[in-house]
């Protein structure tokens, strides 16, 4: 008995600390969005855009000195590039330059002092300069007859709408008129998100009716998936990537034509929808045989739908949105 009583003890207490809750993970912190240049720091500097004749190169930040860059022959996406293969090298900051090595190991490429020297096996060394594109729609005027849901005065046409000190619309917000057949114009800026990756890199979309959606996601320099910047979610991936780099202002130019039903009740035509991102056709009159997954609603209607801003945890701002009805 003297021997049980210090075991019996032991087994208790090794119960009770079977039975205590483990403490509780700390919740990762959600990658910081930077909302302005001034506050993205050297990293925001070096991405961007980089051309010469006949080549063009997006270098991407990937945080903790770290970036992608992505070779596009021919010329830049929406500007020359031929839809060849793309070459990626991975890149590292040294100092004030980045170096980058191909996965292959049969080049290498320098950015430095704004300035994109690459060295191919077999051709001459290339210099690329940086570039900033802007959109040919960028602070397109409403034409005769349309009506101005945004103009940075105020967020009256929005349910809940929230504008900042700059003037800017903050996703998350629906608009109280409903439209049904329609050209819009619509600009928005992507947050810079360096540690973030896939759809928590400033996501977002602009839903029509309330079904269809045209992702909004900061996807430069990425393949132009379905569910990337320019893609109907679940539907269509964009004829090109045409996303820039973040904190940029971006253009959508979309027309959209309601779903059509008979007189009794049956559907004779799907939604259609044609979408230009900065400019450039990405989706051409494209048939939407569903509404888009993510919605929740199911329903294929021909009456009059509202537009939605998503708010999907990211600070993406909007700007000069106007709609001209048909």
């Amino acid at each position: 008995m003297k021997t049980r009583a210090p075991l019996l003890l032991l087994a208790c207490c090794s119960l009770l600390s079977a039975a205590e809750p483990a403490a509780p993970k700390a919740k990762p912190a959600e990658p910081t969005a930077f909302l302005t240049v001034e506050a993205a720091g050297s990293d925001f500097l070096l991405q961007g855009e980089f051309a010469t004749k006949g080549l063009g190169a997006d270098i991407i930040a990937l945080g903790a000195d770290k970036y992608r860059l992505v070779i596009f022959q021919g010329g830049l996406p929406g500007a020359g590039w031929d839809g060849s293969a793309k070459a990626e090298f991975e890149g590292i900051k040294n100092g004030s330059k980045v170096d980058f090595t191909p996965k292959a190991g049969e080049a290498r490429a320098t950015l430095e002092d704004g300035q994109l020297k690459l060295n191919r096996t077999g051709n001459e060394a290339t210099t690329l300069s940086r570039i900033i594109r802007r959109s040919p729609t960028e602070g397109l005027a409403a034409p005769a007859g349309a009506k101005i849901l945004f103009d940075g005065k105020n967020a009256d046409a929005w349910k809940d709408g929230k504008v900042d000190e700059r003037g800017f619309l903050r996703c998350g917000t629906t608009s109280k008129d409903l439209f049904k057949d329609y050209t819009l114009h619509l600009e928005f800026m992507l947050p810079f998100k360096p540690f973030a990756r896939g759809q928590g890199r400033a996501n977002s979309g602009v839903y029509h009716q309330d079904r269809y959606e045209v992702q909004v996601l900061d996807s430069f320099g990425l393949k132009g998936e379905n569910n990337e910047c320019g893609g109907i979610y679940t539907i269509s991936s964009p004829k090109v990537n045409m996303c820039l780099p973040p904190l940029q202002w971006q253009t959508y130019d979309i027309n959209f034509t309601a779903a059509k039903f008979d007189a009794q009740g049956q559907r004779t035509a799907w939604a259609r929808i044609t979408v230009r991102h900065n400019g450039v056709l990405i989706q051409d009159n494209v048939e939407l045989p569903h509404t888009t997954t993510s919605s929740g609603i199911k329903t294929i209607t021909d009456t009059l739908g509202p537009f939605q801003l998503q708010e999907h945890g990211n600070p993406v701002y909007y700007r000069n949105i106007w709609v001209l009805e048909k």
